[in-house]
């Protein structure tokens, strides 16, 4: 996979299929633009790319009310590598870069850097100064600059629109397997182990308390059947997210209890997939009453 930066001036002398869009999630309605661009990209000869915003774009128009990521910009070229794409052209997404009119962006960045002959983007794409540019002006502007336009239609589920607003949704809902299903993969979140109170392990059920790489949207309140992924190895495990409220904590937290597993990872990045939704965060009144559950919880994930 190559990454081509813009803020490097870096130019690309290869002819390019790019696709465009924010991408975050990178779920199915993303991935059939994706390997749209890919297999026509393929057919044309040319080198397979997408155009990659290292801030999300509503960071910048919005921005305390800026969405919650669902991706991280690492998650983001894994996956882009493994649908086939070739390289990345990546940007921040900055206030000159929202000042450029449509035809600005399509000559500076499309045309001059990115050398472009095919791009790929969804039904409902926007872009330019104000989102004054749609995809009947990007066609319009790709026949006097010489490259072919294609439009991806919407991908539904379940009669509705795949989106990230809606697997945001699903995920505050706590409707895991449904926002999975629409994602093509379990959610997934990373994040440095760090030290916390140290309760899980005083009840027997010792912890990865996780500090989340910045931005993540974080699921519905509760107790969930999750991997947990620690130098490059898969384990069982159940991880609460909440606040423990039978110990009156006011931080979000996100802790993982890795099933078989007893190596101490303090510092190190790991990653959580969420699998299932198990249960609402419940206030008990004795540490027994904590424990019984824990049990029965694990019990439960085993056999899901």
């Amino acid at each position: 996979m190559e990454i081509v930066n813009y803020e490097k001036n870096e130019m690309v002398k290869e002819k390019t299929a790019v696709a465009l869009g924010n991408f975050d999630g990178l779920h199915i309605g993303h991935q059939k633009l994706i390997k749209t661009m890919v297999s026509k990209g393929r057919e044309k000869k040319l080198k397979s790319s997408v155009l990659l915003f290292k801030t999300h774009t509503k960071s910048i128009i919005r921005g305390n009310k800026r969405p919650k990521l669902l991706t991280s910009n690492n998650q983001k070229i894994s996956l882009l590598e493994s649908i086939g794409v070739e390289m990345i052209y990546s940007m921040n997404f900055n206030k000159d870069i929202m000042q450029l009119s449509p035809r600005q962006f399509v000559e500076d960045i499309l045309v001059d850097k990115l050398n472009v002959k095919l791009v790929v983007v969804g039904f409902n794409y926007r872009f330019g100064h104000k989102a004054q540019g749609d995809s009947a002006c990007l066609k319009k502007l790709g026949k006097e600059f010489g490259f072919e336009v294609i439009v991806v239609e919407p991908v539904y589920g379940e009669e509705l629109i795949i989106s990230s607003t809606l697997i945001r949704e699903l995920l505050s809902e706590g409707n895991i397997e449904k926002a999975n299903k629409f994602l093509g993969r379990p959610y997934e979140m990373e994040g440095e182990v760090v030290e916390g109170n140290k309760r899980g392990k005083g009840l027997g059920f010792p912890t990865a308390n996780i500090k989340l790489d910045k931005g993540y949207l974080v699921p519905k309140f509760g107790v969930y059947k999750s991997i947990t992924i620690v130098d490059g190895k898969k384990y069982l495990s159940l991880t609460n997210v909440g606040k423990n409220p039978t110990f009156n904590d006011d931080d979000v937290s996100v802790e993982s209890y890795i099933l078989n597993f007893n190596n101490n990872i303090y510092g190190k990045k790991i990653s959580v997939k969420f699998i299932d939704f198990i249960r609402e965060e419940i206030k008990f009144n004795t540490r027994e009453e904590l424990i019984a559950q824990m049990l029965k919880d694990v019990d439960n994930i085993k056999r899901i």
